[in-house]
């Protein structure tokens, strides 16, 4: 027999909201079992149960931004720390790129609740997504993604002649980070300095750490794309608004 499954928990798993926006809705009486509302947190149901939600909590959904920054050198990707400054800081109307296609007006409570879905460090630059949509924050950074992330990395080989097949081989696939194995990669040679690298996964500091492994000293990264959004011609510093039609 299937056992039951809280409420919030379900509505995540078939894409309708995340957690904690079920439960706001689930609060508001907006959220319905088999046609009878259902208002009480915590609740219940079984997979084959039927679930449906109220039209404001779609036009609430609706109303989410995400925006795209390329993010400087020395902003750090989420809380302030050490003294630098969070990159949603630089959300403001003087720093949207003037050439944004969205014809999205900003308001100031679209800072409300606008976290990154994802990290870069304070030394990387590049594309960093913000979004106030829990649904797109479980499709980048949820324990099941799979959303390609690429980088290009200028490199400085520490060792005489250059970096041996072998090792390019072993970035691609074959090295360990914190006593696990790392997924498969893609990384090639863009230029005689510069690789691309194709990830399925972001632990902390990986390329850079990847790159030491077989001798090579980061200079430069920066992620130009993730799944199918890529940086584009988006300013260092700019931002702009992530369209309807595109999809990670």
């Amino acid at each position: 027999m299937t056992e039951p499954i809280r409420l919030s928990k379900r509505m995540s798993e078939l894409g309708l909201s995340s957690r904690r926006e079920a439960d706001e809705w689930i609060a508001k009486g907006w959220v319905r079992v088999d046609g009878k509302v259902v208002s009480e947190l915590g609740s219940k149901v079984l997979p084959h149960q039927k679930i449906t939600v109220e039209r404001q909590a779609a036009a609430e959904q609706s109303k989410r931004v995400t925006v795209l920054i390329n993010k400087p050198v020395g902003y750090v990707s989420g809380q302030a720390e050490d003294g630098y400054k969070p990159a949603v800081t630089l959300i403001k109307p003087e720093n949207r790129w003037a050439d944004d296609p969205s014809g999205e007006q900003f308001h100031p409570t679209q800072l409300r609740s606008l976290v990154p879905a994802g990290r870069l460090d304070i030394d990387s630059v590049g594309l960093l997504v913000l979004t106030q949509d829990g649904r797109i924050a479980k499709q980048l950074i949820g324990e099941t993604t799979d959303i390609e992330k690429e980088y290009l990395v200028r490199v400085q080989y520490t060792k005489p002649g250059k970096l041996p097949d072998a090792d390019l081989r072993k970035l691609n696939h074959g090295l360990w980070m914190d006593g696990k194995p790392l997924l498969p990669a893609k990384v090639r040679w863009q230029n005689d300095d510069q690789l691309s690298f194709t990830l399925k996964e972001g632990r902390k500091r990986q390329i850079r750490r990847m790159c030491d492994m077989v001798g090579l000293k980061v200079i430069g990264l920066k992620r130009v794309r993730i799944g199918k959004v890529k940086l584009g011609e988006l300013p260092p510093g700019q931002w702009r608004y992530l369209l309807p039609e595109e999809k990670f």
